[in-house]
Order: C-alpha cells, then structure tokens, then sequence
C-alpha cells in the first residue's frame, strides 16, 4: 500500500525553485524527512495547477534525489505555505473543500485590526493587547494625547515594510518613516511639527489602511529593544503547541526588530541571563508559553482552519507578555539564524504530522 499524499500548496518563485533545488527560505527537505516518518508523501503545487474537473493536481513529488512533475488525485489534507488574497482563489478553495479536501491555513493575510479586534474579546487577553485604533487624524490626536510614543503600520504589510514611529519631544513631535514600501528600502526620513501633521503622514494614511498603537515598553537587550517570534502549530494530536521562542533585536540605528529589516536574533534564554539575571528564566518561558497558547486557541475559534501561526510577543522588563502581532505564514528562518536547528526543523514536521492527524480523521478540539 503506497502513502498517501499530502499537499503542499507554495508560490510561483517557489515552484519554479523545486527543479533547480532553490526554494529560497523554505527548506522543504524538512516535509520529505517528515513525510518518512508519519508515512506520508507530499507533493508540491500552486493553485493553477489542480483540475477541479476531475480533481488532479501536477505537482512535484520527491523520487530518489530529484522531483518529478506527475499527475496525481488532489491530496485530501493540504498545508498551504502560499498566499493567495483575490476572490477567484478564495471561490476556488470553496470548491476544493465542498469535494471534502481540508486546507489548512487556508487564509494567511489577515488584518492586524481585525486579529487586534479578535483579541479584545478575550479578558485574559485584554491586558496584553497595545491600545490600538484605525489610523485617522482624529484617531491620531487621541492618541497623542494618551501615549508618548505611538507606532503607525499598514495594517497588511509584513516583516516590517511600512512602519512609522512618532515621539513626544521637548515642545513637538518626531515623525520616523520609510522612503518606501520596498522590502530593500534603507533610508528613513524623519520630520519634526507641532500643530499640523507633515503631508507625508497624511498622504501615507489617505493612500492605505493604517493602524495606530501604544509603543510597548519592551525590554531591551544592550539598549535595544527586543521582541519573540514564537511559532505555534496544531502537530500529531490536533492540539495548539509553541514549537519554538527566538528573540529578535533591534538593530542599533532602526527601532524594528524585523530581521529583514537589519535586526538580530538571539535565544531568550541568553538575553535573560545577561540583561535580567532577577527574573525567573523558567517562570517567564512558562508565562509566554502559557500566553502564546492562549491566543493561539482564542484565535482559531473565529478563524477557521488556523494550525500554523508566527506570534510577535514582546516583553517588559519584568517578564510580562505583551501581544504584537500574528503571522498567518510564518517565516521560520529566524530559528535557523539563532543556530536552533532543531526548532527549525521541528516547523515542518509539525504540519506534516498534523496533516496525517487529519488523514486520520482526527477533528482539532478547536
């Protein structure tokens, strides 16, 4: 009896890397090792490439040391690790799942509103959560009123690309922001005013949906602040679990602690045992664990088919979780970049292992 397939739903660039053994950030050899362990093969497709009409996919499926492009059924479980945001996608996916296939992380571009908005019902939650409103010039002013330092992304936008920061000076305020929305942008302006906002933020705010939030006051490592990518994923038993915590810095002349944006990654434990021998390295670990599973488990309750989110936690310097953003496609490189190869390794298996749970017939408590 031959394993049964599991899909793995990927990009255009990264399609056209699998031939050339040059999938970019995705270490997908990670799947195929998986696939061997729970029994499982997956095969490799963008959305193009099913026929609904008779329910095949050409995808591309490991044989030997090369893949090869075959036709197969349309896999019963698949994982999605692309991003697809117009209607037609959204019409095809119903049409997979009406045929009884289970996407899962159908949907992996939410708003930061809305996930902020989600979060807001949950009163364990609530005290975690930055005050946060839709970016408007009245919104602005509130704000500015209520905090020293506010923080001003696009509520869309990823790894950083977008994001201002606004300070209370002496008699004015201090506007920090990109030249551009470009991923490789370098260069950030800053602008100073009193009674009227600069043109560029209203042009900015006019031009796309923005949202406005409290700058946290994160902990810092050597004078920089630092937040925690912890990935949390469903794995053999259809539970919520934190599969790995890794620390992002902010780099000395930039306050994002992105790494696509010039921050570093460190272990927590580390930063700890050098910036905050006091607190309890145990007791925070369980605090965040503790947390990131709640918000985890909150938020697959609105939104169908989550199973593999990255969570951006920060803390203060007392070790308390504060809430700053869900990635519905997580970018696992951070734990490769901190040397944690194991954690690394361990965000493929997870999914496969949570794809033959449902293979199974395994229904997630959430």
């Amino acid at each position: 009896m031959t394993n049964p397939y599991v899909g793995i739903l990927v990009n255009d660039s990264l399609y056209a890397g699998i031939p050339l053994g040059n999938t970019q950030y995705e270490a997908i050899q990670f799947y195929d090792e998986a696939g061997k362990q729970y029994g499982v093969t997956p095969c490799y497709f963008r959305i193009q490439d099913v026929q609904i009409e008779t329910m095949k996919v050409y995808a591309y499926v490991k044989d030997g040391l090369n893949f090869e492009q075959q036709w197969l059924d349309l896999p019963k479980v698949i994982h999605n690790r692309a991003v697809y945001l117009d209607q037609a996608s959204y019409q095809k996916f119903e049409a997979w799942a009406q045929h009884g296939i289970i996407l899962f992380n159908r949907w992996n571009r939410y708003s930061k509103l809305r996930i902020h908005d989600i979060l807001l019902k949950n009163d364990r939650i609530r005290p975690h959560l930055p005050g946060t409103y839709p970016a408007t010039m009245k919104n602005m002013r509130i704000m500015m009123s209520a905090y020293d330092s506010l923080i001003i992304k696009p509520t869309n936008s990823s790894i950083g690309r977008g994001v201002m920061k606004m300070d209370r000076l002496a008699r004015s305020w201090q506007l920090i922001y990109p030249a551009s929305m470009k991923l490789s942008n370098k260069i950030y302006r800053t602008v100073r005013f009193r009674q009227y906002f600069p043109l560029t933020l209203r042009h900015k705010i006019q031009s796309r949906t923005y949202m406005i939030q409290q700058r946290l006051p994160l902990a810092t490592f050597e004078g920089r602040p630092f937040d925690l990518r912890i990935s949390a994923q469903r794995g053999a038993t259809g539970e919520w679990g934190i599969t790995g915590i890794v620390a992002k810095v902010a780099s000395r002349k930039l306050f994002l602690t992105n790494v696509a944006q010039g921050g570093e990654v460190r272990t927590l434990p580390d930063i700890l045992t050098t910036e905050y021998p006091q607190l309890n390295l145990e007791h925070v670990l369980s605090q965040i664990t503790d947390f990131s599973l709640l918000v985890a488990n909150h938020l697959s309750t609105e939104l169908p088919y989550l199973a593999d989110v990255g969570l951006d936690v920060g803390i203060t310097k007392d070790g308390f979780p504060l809430f700053i953003e869900c990635n519905g496609k997580d970018q696992r490189y951070s734990f490769l970049e901190a040397n944690m190869q194991d954690i690394w390794k361990a965000t493929y298996y997870n999914p496969i292992a949570y794809a033959k749970f449902l293979l199974d017939g395994g229904t997630p408590a959430l």
